[in-house]
C-alpha cells in the first residue's frame, strides 16, 4: 500500500483533526514501531507500521467504500464545491452522508453517467489513460458525417496541439430532413471536453452530448438525475 504522512493518519482514524494531530507529534506523544516520532514529515505504510499515540495503538479504520452510478442532468457541474452558486452533482445525491467525489468530469451541458465515490485509488485506476477504461458517448451533430471524418476521429485527430487517441467511432443515424448526425463514440483518455473537441476537429457543431456507458456500465436503466449503487461485480469490471 502507498504510505500516507503520519498525521493524515491518525486524522483518517479519528483521534483529533490533522492540524491537532501534528501537534500531539510535535509534543512527542506518538511513536511509530515502537519509536517516538517528532518530524512532521514521516509517512508510514499503514498495512505493515505500527502507530501509537499515548502508548496505545491506533486501529486503522475501514472506510466503508461507496460506489454510486449517476444520470447526470444537463445544467450541473461536475464537482464537489462550487463557487459560483451553480447547482453541482452532489445535490443530487444529498441524501448520502458520506463525503463523496466524481470520478472524472462531464461538462455542464453534457448528461449521462457519471460515478461518485469515496475510493481514492478506485478514482485513480478509472480515470488514468493507462488503465484503459473505456467511456461511451452518444453524440448528436449538425450536418453529415462522412466516412473518410469518422476514420480520422478513429485515428486521432489534432486537438489543442497534441493528438487525441484512437477511438471507436460508429454512425447511428443520418437524418436527413433535419440534417443531423448521429454517432456512438468510445474513447479511454477522458481529457478536459475531448469529444466535443474532437468533432470541432472535423468542423462539426455538437448538439448534445451523453455518456451512456463506463466500461461495460449502462447508464440507460436510469432516468435523468437517478442514482443507484454500484454492485461490487460492477466496480470489479472496472477496475480489473
Amino acid at each position: 500500500m502507498e504510505q500516507i504522512r503520519l498525521q493524515k493518519y491518525l486524522a483518517d482514524n479519528g483521534i483529533a483533526s490533522r492540524r491537532k494531530c501534528e501537534e500531539l507529534i510535535a509534543q512527542g506523544l506518538v511513536k511509530v514501531n515502537g519509536k517516538i516520532i517528532s518530524e512532521l514529515g514521516t509517512k508510514i505504510n499503514p498495512e505493515t507500521d505500527k502507530v501509537e499515540y499515548k502508548d496505545k495503538i491506533i486501529e486503522k479504520i475501514k472506510k466503508k467504500l461507496v460506489y454510486i452510478l449517476l444520470n447526470k442532468p444537463i445544467g450541473y457541474v461536475t464537482t464537489a464545491k462550487e463557487q459560483f452558486n451553480r447547482p453541482i452533482v452532489m445535490d443530487l445525491v444529498k441524501d448520502i452522508n458520506i463525503r463523496l467525489v466524481p470520478v472524472g468530469r462531464l461538462d455542464m451541458y453534457t448528461s449521462g453517467a457519471l460515478i461518485l465515490t469515496n475510493d481514492g485509488d478506485f478514482v485513480y485506476k478509472a480515470t488514468h489513460p493507462k488503465f484503459e477504461v473505456e467511456k461511451t458517448y452518444i453524440v448528436t451533430l449538425k450536418g453529415q458525417v462522412l466516412e473518410e471524418e469518422m476514420e480520422r476521429l478513429r485515428n486521432g485527430v489534432e486537438i489543442e496541439h497534441c493528438i487525441s487517441g484512437k477511438a471507436k467511432v460508429k454512425l447511428i443515424r443520418y437524418d436527413e430532413e433535419k440534417n443531423i448526425s448521429r454517432l456512438a463514440i468510445t474513447i479511454h483518455e477522458g481529457k478536459n471536453r475531448e469529444v466535443r473537441k474532437m468533432c470541432e476537429a472535423i468542423d462539426k457543431k455538437v448538439l448534445a452530448l451523453h455518456r451512456t456507458k463506463i466500461g461495460n456500465i449502462e447508464v440507460k436503466p436510469l432516468k435523468i438525475g437517478e442514482w443507484r449503487y454500484l454492485s461490487e461485480k460492477e466496480v470489479s469490471a472496472i477496475v480489473r
